[in-house]
């Protein structure tokens, strides 16, 4: 037996004994929404399942916590009001987590029966192996904005989750980074990413300065752009950064993160791949938008990025990477200097046909860098 295998059916089996465990306490199934996206012909709908105690409730939303004004430039006012519900919810599901290590030991719910309810059709499916819904619903009949769908487990109560329907109209797209890029988190390094993720507390975590006024730039004159937070990151931490996104001004949008699980071939997922996987469905899913990429030149997104450009040259508008300080790249990989120039690689400043590609050293310095462009 593969020690991946190993890994993977001790999970099973942890996973199992805690179910039982919980039922006999009364515990039932809650499925955490996360927000999916789509186009008018097909949207994914995201989600996970857990065991959850049905008389422990999230307390009521933080006024520490203020609404910010990026609603104003990015979202008419009824879709601010749609999807301010969701927030609220990731508010006070982090401040009831209180630190990130709570997030991780949950007890999954792999192979549940739910029903997701779409525009007044229902779509009988299963979490997977760990939990997690990803399903594709074809033909959905929703007009472009954001909707509800109702997610329904087989025990447990039924739940709201958010879907961003983009309009086949739209040109013009923002994916972006999350650890180092719009938060310091100094990952992956093992003892800082285990610090970050399992014990510091959310509110802890700082802005990158600028990043929210910089993304309020690039979305200038751009209502109906969608954005997307695409990170190495594991699902369990979304609600946090959810709430970290809506304290700190940054654009509302689908976050893909990933598992940390074992996988059929290796204890943990390859975080480049799942980048690599998630860039193409994006543009697979929305053919006539062009999007700006923007990460961080700490690990490996400007390499990601730029093979991105040049696989899809018609699909990338521009790519935009925050140069992190000696002390962050020693953090993140444990030399003072970026990866490019450990390997004696440079950027380019037109990746091809017309793409440009800017650096700075925080949101400031790129937003002078794009309007110099």
């Amino acid at each position: 037996m593969e020690i991946s295998d190993f890994a993977r059916a001790l999970e099973d089996a942890i996973n199992r004994r805690g179910i039982v465990r919980r039922r006999a306490d009364g515990w039932l199934p809650r499925i955490l929404p996360y927000t999916g996206y789509g186009s008018t012909q097909a949207i994914h709908i995201l989600g996970r399942a857990i065991m959850a105690d049905p008389e422990q409730r999230p307390p009521a939303i933080l006024s520490a916590l203020p609404r910010t004004a990026h609603d104003s430039f990015l979202l008419p006012e009824a879709a601010a009001d749609a999807i301010s519900p969701v927030y609220d919810k990731a508010i006070a599901q982090a401040e009831y987590m209180q630190r990130g290590f709570r997030a991780f030991f949950t007890t999954q719910v792999g192979y549940l029966p739910v029903i997701l309810s779409v525009n007044g059709r229902e779509y009988p499916t299963r979490t997977d192996r760990s939990g997690y819904i990803d399903c594709v619903v074809q033909n959905h009949g929703l007009e472009p904005g954001w909707h509800n769908v109702t997610i329904t487990p087989a025990k447990g109560e039924a739940v709201e989750a958010p879907v961003l329907i983009v309009a086949p109209k739209v040109t013009y797209g923002l994916i972006s980074d999350v650890d180092d890029t719009i938060v310091h988190t100094s990952l992956p390094r093992a003892a800082l990413a285990a610090w970050n993720s399992f014990v510091l507390q959310g509110s802890s975590r700082h802005a990158v300065p600028g990043m929210a006024e910089f993304y309020a730039r690039l979305l200038e004159g751009h209502a109906d752009a969608p954005v997307f937070y695409l990170s190495t990151g594991a699902w369990n931490t979304v609600p946090a950064m959810q709430a970290f996104i809506e304290a700190n001004g940054y654009p509302t949008g689908p976050m893909l993160f990933t598992d940390w699980g074992p996988t059929p071939t290796s204890l943990f997922r390859d975080g480049q791949a799942h980048k690599k996987q998630q860039l193409r469905n994006l543009m697979i899913a929305f053919p006539n938008i062009r999007w700006i990429l923007v990460g961080d030149d700490g690990q490996h997104d400007p390499y990601l990025y730029e093979e991105a450009a040049r696989e899809h040259p018609g699909h990338v508008r521009g790519l935009a990477f925050r140069q992190l300080d000696p002390v962050e790249q020693v953090l993140s990989h444990a030399a003072p200097m970026a990866l490019r120039d450990w390997h004696g690689i440079h950027p380019e400043r037109d990746i091809s046909g017309g793409i440009f590609s800017i650096c700075g050293r925080d949101g400031f310095e790129l937003r002078e860098a794009f309007e110099a462009l």
